[in-house]
């Protein structure tokens, strides 16, 4: 803006000494004037009234970036449903699905029976269940990855074991489960327990065996306790690792359950799904793979924020 007025202003001072030196009207000038002066504010006004519009352009450019993509992706996934759906017409429609899943949670908590209760009592069963499963997996877990990754003797004894018991499938322990506890309920359980133990074990230890050799020197110089050794150096540089092994483990739990239930039958978003197919019911097996997913969305989001929360990054001062 001041650019253009200062050629503004010097374009009239040009043209007032040419035509002073001319003879013109002192009137003809103070018009030429006037005019470029005139021309000047606008021109002023007019770069003004564009550096918000681009500031805002600016501020909402990330915000853009960040919602348009996944709206896109969610939008070729219904294009794609709306196609098979053409295809086939057994396959139901987002629409159907969708006035499906209104129905559905109208009244997700209704009972009639102990085998016929709405979505939300499943979905309470199942979140019951891995609670259960994944806490007693935390509880030995992470106590076996420090001693695992602390001590080299535990190191060498338990990794063959874990190698050899981690590729096995987690339904494979299922009928481990029914022949020892005689029920379903507590073999679903402990099919989430030992397929959620594994990733906690590995990742504790790891962190454990990561930490600088230094601080354990340091340790040493000042005959710190075993205590304070695992409270005050370890487990603040574990427990990014420990973090992630829980995230993972959270996620497999998740998954189990609802295969686990689907065998095991009783409540259980699970056995829903399973039910809903004898009933050829297929919008409500659409409906319950999507809450499925969304359920393990939430408690992957709630671990990675707390994950955020607790670690700490160096920032390169």
């Amino acid at each position: 803006m001041t650019t253009l007025v200062h050629d503004a202003i010097g374009a009239t001072e040009k043209l007032t000494t040419a035509e002073i030196s001319n003879g013109t009207s002192a009137s003809a000038v103070t018009a030429v004037t006037a005019t470029s002066t005139v021309a000047a504010v606008t021109a002023g006004a007019v770069a003004n009234t564009a550096a918000p519009v681009k500031q805002v352009q600016r501020s909402f450019r990330p915000l853009l970036l960040k919602v348009l993509p996944p709206l896109f992706g969610i939008a070729l996934m219904v294009l794609i449903w709306s196609i098979i759906a053409v295809k086939d017409s057994s396959f139901p429609s987002p629409w159907v699905t969708l006035q499906e899943a209104i129905k559905v949670f109208s009244d997700p908590f209704y009972q009639n029976g102990p085998n016929d209760q709405g979505i939300g009592w499943n979905i309470y069963a199942s979140l019951k269940r891995v609670a259960v499963g994944f806490g007693l997996a935390a509880v030995v877990g992470i106590p076996l990855g420090f001693l695992i990754g602390r001590f080299s003797f535990l190191s060498g004894m338990f990794n063959p074991v874990i190698s050899l018991l981690k590729p096995v499938s987690p339904l494979a322990w299922l009928p481990i489960g029914l022949l020892v506890f005689k029920s379903a309920h507590p073999a679903a359980i402990w099919s989430i327990f030992i397929c959620s133990i594994w990733p906690m074990v590995i990742n504790t230890a790891i962190g454990v065996q990561r930490v600088p050799q230094d601080y354990m020197n340091v340790a040493r110089v000042l005959n710190l306790s075993e205590w304070k050794i695992v409270t005050r150096i370890l487990l603040p540089s574990v427990l990014p690792y420990m973090l992630t092994g829980v995230r993972l483990a959270i996620g497999t739990a998740w998954l189990v359950i609802v295969a686990a239930e689907m065998l095991t039958g009783g409540v259980g978003i699970g056995f829903w799904v399973w039910d809903e197919w004898n009933n050829l019911n297929v919008p409500h097996i659409i409906i319950a793979i999507i809450v499925i997913g969304l359920v393990g969305l939430i408690l992957e989001q709630i671990l990675v924020a707390a994950a955020r929360a607790f670690t700490y990054e160096d920032t390169g001062a």
